[in-house]
Parts: structure tokens; sequence; C-alpha cells
């Protein structure tokens, strides 16, 4: 007994060592791209060299603090089986390997968009009609925006080493209010609940979401068709049932009322107008059955994180984000009490914020 105890205290610390130097090696990593890649690109655009303000030590510190505490609950919630800790080294090594040196090769594009402030460029054969105008953005500089099949392919990738390798920790944090809020449907078969992904981009959040409710019927929308190829794909390299996914705009969900006991969003609103996120939240709240739960995540606001302000304003300004400024000052939980939602629950991880909500009986 006792030796099958230590055994087991012995894998559980070697697994634990494993994952902290897993994110450890990915942090390393996302440093150093960064730091080469800005460096690069300050040689090509010298105006963005004086573009943002410095973080300070005191900020820089906080950072460290909230990324090690992130590290740890990402560690604690899989230990405690809120999802298996086969998640905690999920990575698509095939991706990585070849879609980096893209990553490379689109930087004199980004470089091109940057000196001409070019921030609604796109290829002449992609077909812009039938999206609202705020999507038809180069966020972030990327070539083509949303609209192409290399964006797509190197998003994940690409916001991997913007948050030097926490982005899967951060989405994996709506799993334990999502699991807790689908309690409330604990009478009725895991099969029979369904689940919505709002924007769920290339699949990442619906993937972990399979994983932690294997059982549970998943739906995704996006307004991009080649995210949802991504996607597609994705979900298509491991066994279980495929989610539904459909290209729409989730301003208007083409889903009848109260179909889903539970909706979730990641990283959305703050690539939103403030007109745009009351009509998803209004939707959300259409669809979602009596008792269901909403649960969104996106980046910290200044409320909660003022500590945090010049990284935050500084964000926009490196980056084409045209409605960040204004999310990072919005109201979330006014705009989802304002629709119907109530028991309202707020918490934030590293640099992303939470919402969970319920939809009343």
């Amino acid at each position: 007994m006792q030796s099958s105890f230590n055994a087991n205290n012995l894998v559980e610390s070697l697994t634990k060592a494993a994952y902290q130097s897993f994110q450890d090696g990915k942090s390393i990593f996302g440093v150093a791209h960064k730091n080469l890649s800005n460096r690069i690109t300050n040689l090509f655009v010298p105006n963005r060299a004086n573009q943002g303000k410095p973080l300070t030590s005191q900020t820089l510190e906080e950072l460290q603090k909230r990324r090690n505490k992130l590290i740890e609950t990402d560690w604690q919630d899989a230990h405690q089986g809120i999802y298996s800790s086969n998640l905690l080294f999920d990575n698509s090594w095939s991706d990585f390997f070849f879609y980096y040196p893209q990553v490379w090769l689109d930087l004199p594009h980004m470089w091109e968009r940057l000196n001409e402030k070019e921030y609604q460029s796109f290829s002449p054969e992609i077909d812009q009609t039938g999206y609202p105008s705020y999507y038809l953005q180069n966020f972030h500089y990327q070539t083509d925006g949303y609209l192409s099949e290399l964006s797509a392919s190197l998003y994940d990738l690409q916001v991997e080493l913007l948050f030097n390798g926490l982005a899967d920790a951060m989405r994996r944090r709506i799993l334990k209010p999502l699991k807790e809020g689908l309690n409330n449907f604990a009478q009725i078969n895991s099969s029979q609940l369904r689940v919505l992904d709002v924007a769920c981009g290339t699949g990442r959040s619906l993937k972990f979401i399979r994983a932690a409710l294997p059982k549970v019927s998943l739906y995704g929308v996006d307004l991009s068709a080649a995210y949802l190829r991504k996607a597609n794909q994705l979900l298509l390299e491991e066994l279980g049932d495929l989610p539904q996914l459909l290209q729409a705009n989730a301003e208007q969900l083409p889903y009848v009322d109260n179909y889903f006991q539970a909706v979730t969003s990641v990283f959305l609103f703050h690539e939103l107008p403030p007109a745009a996120r009351q009509n998803v939240i209004a939707e959300s709240f259409r669809v979602l059955s009596p008792g269901g739960v909403i649960v969104l995540c996106d980046s910290i606001q200044k409320s909660d994180s003022p500590e945090f302000t010049t990284m935050m304003e500084n964000f926009p300004v490196i980056f084409h984000e045209p409605y960040f400024r204004h999310y990072t000052e919005d109201n979330l939980e006014e705009r989802l009490a304002q629709v119907g939602f109530t028991d309202i629950q707020v918490t934030n991880h590293f640099v992303s914020k939470y919402w969970s909500a319920r939809k009343p009986l």
C-alpha cells in the first residue's frame, strides 16, 4: 500500500516537472522569437521602435507571478480531473515545424502594411462580400486578416508566440466553469447536452471541450470558412464525435431559442465594436435554455488589472486592434446583466479575464 502511494507520488512529481519544463521551453522560445523579430522589424519599420511605452520592472515581475500562478492552476485542474493531464502537453508539432518558417516569410508583408498604414488589405482572390465591415481588418497586421488558408494555418502558432506559450493554458480555464455550469442539467443524459463555441476559429477550444466532455454534442460557428476548414482538420486528428461547424455571424446565430445548455467564446470580444458585443451576448442568451451557462474568455481590462494599463495601451498601438481600447474599458458584467444573465462570476488568469453567468430558470 505504502509503496503504491510512493510510486504514484513519484509519477505525479515527474509529470508536473515535465509540464513545468514544457512550459518553460515554450516561454523561452516565445520571448526569443519576439525579441529577434522585433529587432528586425524595427530596422524595416523605424517608426515602430518609438511606439508604445516600456514596461516597468514591477510590471514584468507581476507578469511573471501571474504566469507561474496560471501554470500551477492548469496543473491543479488536470490533477483534480477537470481534464486529462494529456492536454497539458498538447501541441501540434507538425504544424509548428511546417509553419514556423512561414511566420518569418510573412514578416515582410507585415512591414509593408505597417509602413503604408494599410489595415484593410486583402488579396484580390478573396471574396469580401457578406462580412460585416468591422471584420474586414488585418488584425495583428496579418496577411488577409482571417480570410485565408495561410492565416488559418499560422493563427495558433502566432497566438502561442504572442503569449509565450500560454495561450492553451488560458483557453483551458473555461473548462472548469463550463463543467460546473452543466451540473444544472445533471438529470439529462450527457449525450443530450449541447454546447456551442462562438467564434470557434481553428477549433482549439472545441478540442479541449471535447476532451473534457467527450459525450456532449458540440457545435461551433465562425465567420471564416478558412478557419472552419482548419478546425475540421484539427478535430479529425483524434477520435471523438466531430462538432457541427457552421459559417455564421455570432450576431445572428442560426439556431432556435433555448437550444443549448452552454455557450462558450474565447478571444472574441476585444475584436468586436461595442454594438456587436452586445448583439453577441443577446444572441447567446436567446439560444441558451433556461438554466444554461455562458463562459467567456478574453483580455484583462483596466478595471481589474490597473497595474497592466501601460501594456493594455501598448497593445492596440503595436498591433492593429481597432476595438481593443474600448474593450479594456467596457463593462461586460453590465452587458450580461442587461440581457438577463444572472449569477455573474468574474476571474482572471495571467493576462486573460473570464466571465461565467447563467440564464435564469
